[in-house]
């Protein structure tokens, strides 16, 4: 009786579609954060056999822990310099002092940290949502002109390998590549779902704290001041 009740109280298993799913809410995530607000996937999700980078950029990341895998992002010349500039100028960087190639070593680089932003962002998800933790690599980025294959350097009990096609607000398209373990996360019991801390929630909560201490510093500064004008 008790086994029953037990096995009642389990949700449906998390599996490969539903982790790349947590992905992909990161890419659109840390890219409306980024400028490109209008950034989409596509709902329907391509089963693959193989991981590649391909041209114009691809950036690829491993992650290892809870399971392991790795990630691929394929931008084509026209997506990356659309993310990369408006990138840029949400930040306020003068469009004179921007770069008019995608070859440009400053668009690898943005488009790098870019891609740590997304795996950093999707491993605190996973630690939250699916309670295990996973670290990343330091994202590597480069400028292709022909298609390479890349797997990851460990061995994976029965590698899956997905993709999901993304467009930009100007109608260019980019790929993610995942491929990991065949795995399953079945919940035991319900628990509460912790929500991500915000950076700039943190430094205004910060701020705020700071503000009171900061205005009776002022004013004892201005008391002293008084004091010694006074001559006392």
């Amino acid at each position: 009786m008790n086994q029953q009740l037990a096995t009642a109280r389990r949700s449906r298993a998390i599996t490969t579609e539903e982790v790349l799913l947590i992905l992909c809410h990161s890419v659109t995530q840390v890219l409306n954060n980024a400028g490109n607000e209008q950034v989409t996937y596509s709902p329907m999700v391509q089963k693959i056999n193989k991981t590649c980078l391909r041209p114009d950029i691809g950036c690829f990341v491993l992650f290892d822990g809870g399971f392991s895998g790795l990630v691929i992002i394929n931008f084509t010349a026209e997506s990356a310099m659309e993310i990369y500039r408006k990138y840029l100028l949400s930040m306020g960087m003068p469009e004179s002092e921007l770069a008019q190639f995608h070859t440009a070593d400053e668009v690898g680089n943005v488009m790098g940290e870019i891609m740590n932003q997304i795996v950093g962002d999707f491993t605190n998800k996973v630690r939250l949502q699916l309670r295990t933790s996973i670290t990343q690599s330091q994202p590597k980025m480069m400028a292709i002109n022909k298609q390479v294959q890349i797997s990851v350097n460990t061995t994976l009990d029965q590698p899956q390998s997905r993709r999901v096609t993304f467009s930009t607000e100007n109608h260019n398209i980019f790929y993610l590549e995942l491929s990991m373990d065949k795995t399953e996360f079945i919940k035991l019991h319900d628990f509460e779902d912790s929500e991500l801390e915000n950076p700039d929630d943190i430094l205004e909560e910060n701020h705020r704290d700071r503000q009171p201490s900061s205005q009776a510093s002022s004013s004892d500064d201005a008391h002293d001041d008084l004091m010694n004008d006074l001559g006392i």
